[in-house]
């Protein structure tokens, strides 16, 4: 590696590397970016992992939280060329015949489709919500170290937010709601009783009806490309195909921003860190892994429900108690025979994923961490009870298992995609418990990764929240303008 000196480091290129170099950029710093791997992106890449023409999404598919994003707000994706398609239903969940728990962008809509009393408790339960959703949005997707702007939303939402799903979904009668939210509350990646999973279910759904569940015209890359495309205009280097396993490869800097997993740190600055913040890392814990399998199709899937075939996002495992079970085996260390398993079909809104008339199915099914299990027969036969014929229509599968995800990103131990459990203790304390948990007791170093607050999905912010406390520290610079986004306050954070 170079030894001339630059301003800023940044080691990783997934969304989080990619925002924090960005913020830095147009700070006026010069910065250079390191990625282990040939092609930059980290879960938020697209590549044809079937056939030649097919595109699928690697990791991330469906992006409320980039929707939602106060970065990506002002970042201005879509005035950088990203276009979010948003599909006709943004998340519908297919329960026994032809029936199907649906979110419509409408709340009024997704309420009257349920009995009259479940109707009445929606609207008061998620209707304030997604009124709200860009105020809850800049709350949740925060470093939890300010009070928020919304203090009145906030309050709302902690009220049944710390609740587990099945607390909150047992307020509603009927067996539909009810499914909606445990399908929602599964993105939680925890037993569906634990806290805090119920705030996960209110606030996707909130963002269903908010901002809904885009795909990305193309594929998630697109995003990326645009990150990417912002860097080069301000003069920063990427540097593919260059593992950092030590703090002594990297060159003279300022500051260095590690967008990797603690187990990562501690592999890279392990010997330097004081120890009881390594022992600290040491002791994080990661959640459950993921099975994906992609599938090319010879044409859409053929949901009974006719509402599943026009949503962008289907979430298939059946009722609450079913989805429920699933978790809990998950959980205790089981793969369950009946699998909860996400589904993103982008071709029902964006047709250049596959060639003409034919579709790309995009599913993961949680699994204990570090399995080497080959899921796909029982995601397909899940999918197969919600849309007899489906088997027929698979023209290829590609599968990746938890063990192999994470060889592919070592940010995903175990092939734990959120890097790291959202829990009550957790949640704040990510990775460690401090005031401001982006600083790592080195000179000059911060942690950008999904493992600081706010926790996982594409939405830039705990990169954002990073450089922004670099440039504070080491800089003086206590507000940036990325420049196309839509005006409003400027990037800061007060950790």
């Amino acid at each position: 590696m170079v030894a001339e000196r630059t301003d800023a480091l940044v080691v990783g290129a997934g969304p989080n590397g990619l925002a924090a170099a960005a913020v830095l950029a147009a700070a006026g710093l010069s910065v250079r970016v390191y990625e282990a791997a040939d092609e930059v992106g980290g879960g938020c890449r697209t590549d044809e992992l079937t056939l030649p023409g097919f595109r699928h999404d690697v990791c991330s598919a469906a992006h409320p939280l980039a929707s939602a994003s106060p970065f990506f707000e002002r970042f201005g994706l879509e005035a950088r060329g990203v276009r979010l398609l948003q599909p006709e239903i943004p998340v519908a969940h297919p329960l026994e015949g032809d029936r199907a728990a649906v979110a419509y962008r409408s709340v009024e809509e997704t309420a009257a489709s349920f009995g009259h009393d479940d109707a009445r408790v929606y609207r008061q339960l998620v209707g304030p919500l997604a009124r709200a959703s860009h105020e809850l949005a800049a709350t949740l997707l925060s470093s939890y170290r300010a009070v928020p702007s919304g203090v009145r939303t906030a309050a709302r939402f902690a009220a049944v937010g710390l609740r587990s799903t099945t607390s909150v979904a047992r307020r509603f009668e009927g067996r539909a709601p009810r499914a909606l939210l445990a399908g929602v509350g599964a993105h939680a990646m925890q037993p569906l009783d634990r806290p805090l999973t119920g705030g996960v279910a209110l606030f996707l759904t909130s963002l269903a009806h908010g901002v809904g569940w885009p795909v990305v015209e193309g594929g998630s890359a697109g995003i990326v490309t645009a990150m990417t495309a912002f860097l080069a205009e301000h003069g920063v280097e990427v540097v593919r195909g260059e593992p950092v396993t030590s703090l002594r490869q990297l060159p003279p800097a300022r500051a260095v921003l590690l967008d990797v997993s603690p187990k990562g740190l501690l592999a890279i600055a392990g010997d330097e860190l004081p120890r009881r913040y390594a022992r600290r890392l040491g002791r994080f814990r990661y959640g459950p892994g993921v099975c994906k399998v992609d599938w090319a199709l010879d044409g859409p899937v053929p949901w009974a429900a006719g509402a599943c075939r026009r949503a962008g996002t289907v979430h298939v495992g059946g009722t609450l108690e079913e989805v429920g079970a699933a978790e809990a085996d998950v959980t205790g260390g089981r793969h369950p025979e009946r699998p909860f398993v996400l589904a993103v079909q982008p071709g029902v809104v964006d047709p250049t994923r596959a060639p003409s008339g034919k579709h790309t199915l995009w599913t993961y099914c949680h699994v204990p961490a570090g399995s080497d299990r080959d899921m796909s027969e029982a995601v397909a036969t899940q999918v197969e009870r919600f849309a007899p014929g489906f088997r027929d229509l698979v023209l290829a599968t590609s599968v990746r298992t938890a063990r192999r995800m994470e060889t592919e990103n070592a940010n995903y131990v175990g092939g734990d995609i959120g890097c790291g459990v959202q829990d009550v203790r957790q949640m704040v304390a990510r990775p460690t418990p401090k005031w401001n948990p982006y600083r790592v007791p080195l000179s000059g170093m911060y942690l950008c990764s999904s493992a600081t607050p706010p926790g996982p999905g594409v939405h830039g912010r705990c990169g954002e929240l990073a450089a922004m406390s670099a440039l504070r520290d080491l800089f003086g610079i206590r507000s940036v303008q990325l420049g196309t986004g839509t005006p409003g306050p400027e990037a800061s954070a007060r950790p």
